[in-house]
């Protein structure tokens, strides 16, 4: 939703929106220009909004409650309310698309092509679902941003339900450059595109509040691979269903991807070693071979993630010393595998790192690779569980999951949409992780025990909610206590 906002701003739009609390990130866009209010009220709705209503294009996120008030008011009077994956639809309609889809890992692999490709010198542009390090942003604009007449026009109809978008006019100077996107398939909102070039990352379990089982989140994928592009690419993980890749349009390559020749037997890596928090391999793909590439993002699945992504760059001509030199700038996306503070030595490390891990796959991953970067060290884990419906529908894997740590403290459910159920709180992960040492424990004695500093020596935050708020203080304790040891 943010780098939706940047776009119109950059296109000459005034922007307001709502969020449920202020975070970095509200603060951010605040500081850019664009008016955030964080309360549920429509006289916080901005007078220019509520006088203008044939001149306002509303965009929504499903993670706003069906009760909120605003958008009530919104409905009531008319106004054009379009869902942010429609409205990404638009956007993207006349341009060659690069749409990274899975139910995790995408934003990290969406990150990364963006960041390769424009560390490269080849014009793009990336709406991207975290904040690049590399980019300081969500959002990525070519040299010339790209315009596109029909909605710059302060009468435009573009978006009006009166008056569906087409794809006519696009300007033929921007047509060329490549946006990359992060497909969600969530809500099925990923349907809104049709892209040249799609990434299937994973296609485990997710979101059954929505599909209801397995099988119907698959087909999604199915729908969502039927719409590339004739003449486009599918690079899909092996571990993603065998019936998505079945799925594409006559005359689109599919390209498999995994860590070795048996799982990707067209896209693998070799001589992968760990060097410090580096990650040094070999890329087979396609286009040829790519040795000695560095990534300074840690993780196996990163390894994955960077070869598609890689695998991309290639099909957009970039040069293998180019990619050689772009992925050892890569710098990740904040919270996801990100360092927030390193101290001891290298025999004893004290090191706190940070994820946005919420599916028990991603947690695997996550903790595993921090297993295998410090194998002998005491690892507490501190997570935040996400939505009532995915603590109930896969609380035996979580618990299977973070069970990689020496200790796992659990906090209360973060609601974002939901409202609670009944019998599904964390003590249903709780029960049934068989760590050495477990707790459920409130923000206040989480940051109470953090300076504890004899009791571990790395410390992981873990979740999709907002525990990213624990952060700061958690690095000014940390920081004090670990260096003063």
């Amino acid at each position: 939703m943010s780098a939706l906002a940047r776009w119109f701003q950059a296109n000459g739009h005034t922007v307001s929106g709502y969020d449920k609390t202020s975070t970095p990130l509200t603060e951010a866009l605040a500081a850019e220009g664009i008016a955030v209010h964080y309360d549920d009220a429509v006289t916080s709705i901005p007078a220019a909004v509520r006088e203008n209503r044939d001149q306002t294009l509303v965009v929504l996120t499903p993670a706003i409650p069906k009760d909120h008030q605003e958008w009530a008011w919104l409905r009531e009077n008319g106004y054009d309310i379009r869902k942010r994956s429609q409205v990404l639809g638009v956007l993207t309609q006349g341009h060659r698309t690069i749409a990274v889809a899975g139910t995790h890992g995408k934003t990290t692999t969406s990150s990364m092509v963006a960041h390769l490709l424009h560390h490269a010198g080849v014009p793009c542009a990336a709406f991207l679902g975290g904040i690049s390090v590399n980019l300081g942003s969500n959002l990525l604009l070519p040299p010339k941003e790209i315009k596109n007449e029909k909605l710059r026009s302060k009468n435009s109809a573009a978006y009006s339900s009166r008056a569906e978008p087409t794809t006519s006019n696009q300007e033929p100077t921007t047509s060329s450059v490549p946006i990359v996107v992060e497909a969600d398939e969530y809500d099925r909102s990923f349907l809104t595109l049709h892209p040249t070039v799609a990434i299937v990352t994973s296609t485990d379990a997710d979101h059954l509040d929505i599909y209801g089982n397995k099988e119907a989140l698959v087909e999604s994928f199915r729908q969502f691979v039927g719409q590339i592009q004739p003449g486009g690419t599918l690079i899909i993980n092996h571990t993603a269903d065998a019936s998505v890749a079945a799925a594409v349009p006559a005359g689109v390559r599919v390209i498999r991807y995994g860590l070795t020749a048996e799982q990707g037997p067209d896209l693998f890596a070799t001589d992968i070693t760990a060097q410090g928090h580096q990650f040094h391999f070999n890329l087979h793909g396609p286009q040829g071979i790519v040795a000695d590439l560095q990534l300074a993002v840690p993780g196996y699945h990163n390894v994955e993630n960077m070869l598609a992504a890689a695998c991309v760059a290639q099909l957009e001509a970039v040069a293998p010393e180019q990619l050689q030199a772009a992925v050892a700038a890569y710098q990740g996306v904040k919270r996801r595998f990100e360092f927030i503070v390193t101290a001891g030595t290298t025999e004893q490390p004290k090191v706190y790192v940070d994820d946005y891990a919420h599916h028990p796959r991603e947690i695997e991953a996550f903790l595993r690779s921090v297993r295998a970067l410090y194998p002998n060290q005491y690892l507490r884990v501190v997570f935040q569980p996400h939505l009532f419906t995915r603590t109930r529908d896969f609380a035996p894997g979580f618990a299977e999951s973070l069970s990689v740590a020496d200790e796992v403290v659990l906090m209360d459910i973060y609601p974002a949409r939901e409202l609670p159920l009944p019998g599904v709180t964390s003590e249903l992960i709780l029960s049934q992780i068989t760590a050495p040492k477990k707790s459920l424990q409130s923000r206040a004695e989480i940051l109470a025990n953090a300076a504890a500093v004899s009791s571990y020596d790395i410390l992981a935050t873990v979740g999709a909610g907002d525990i990213d708020k624990l952060v700061p203080d958690l690095r000014n304790i940390l920081d004090i206590h670990w260096h003063e040891a």
